[in-house]
């Protein structure tokens, strides 16, 4: 018998006794779950695929442990702009052991019923911080008057630089012929 379950955004093909790393669950390690988001279900002899689920199909699994991934580095570059940027990241993933699936949740023992939902991979949201009280209104200061503006000052005058004059040279006065 194999399921397909979907966890944190993702899609698993799992089988009883399979170990199977999924998106980070907020539950210790020793404690069971119960994917009741089952799309796919497998007997071997009849397949039921899910609308988008199998009504009523869950897989219980136990959580074995929470951990690390590998890092990915992330590069980012401009050409020609002087730009590069490196980033690493780990992914928070959860280790769990596939220990029965379901086809019908009545089927489910009532001590497995006890244990958690697997929960959404969304980290618990912390509170906001709490707003300050609104103090007092504070007495408003009487307006500056604005300082009078001094009359511009007019412009120094500077001696315009006299432009040299064409030199004419000096024409010889012709003699008046006589007549």
């Amino acid at each position: 018998m194999f399921a397909v379950i979907r966890t944190g955004g993702k899609q698993y093909l799992v089988k009883e006794g399979d170990v199977v790393d999924v998106e980070k669950l907020g539950v210790e390690a020793g404690r069971k779950v119960i994917f009741d988001e089952v799309l796919l279900l497998d007997d071997g002899a009849q397949t039921t695929v899910g609308t988008p689920v199998v009504e009523g199909a869950v897989v219980l699994a136990e959580i074995l442990e929470t951990f690390k991934d590998d890092k990915i580095l992330v590069f980012k570059k401009k050409r020609r702009k002087q730009f590069r940027r490196t980033r690493g990241h780990r992914q928070a993933l959860t280790k769990v052991k596939i220990a029965k699936i379901y086809p019908d949740r009545a089927a489910v023992p009532a001590d497995a019923l006890a244990v958690e939902a697997a929960p959404v991979a969304a980290p618990p949201v912390a509170p906001p911080p709490a707003a300050p009280t609104p103090a007092a209104p504070k007495a408003k200061t009487p307006a500056k008057k604005a300082a009078a503006k001094t009359p511009a000052k007019a412009k120094a005058e500077k001696p315009k630089a006299e432009k040299p004059k064409a030199k004419t040279a000096a024409k010889p006065k012709a003699a008046k012929a006589k007549k």
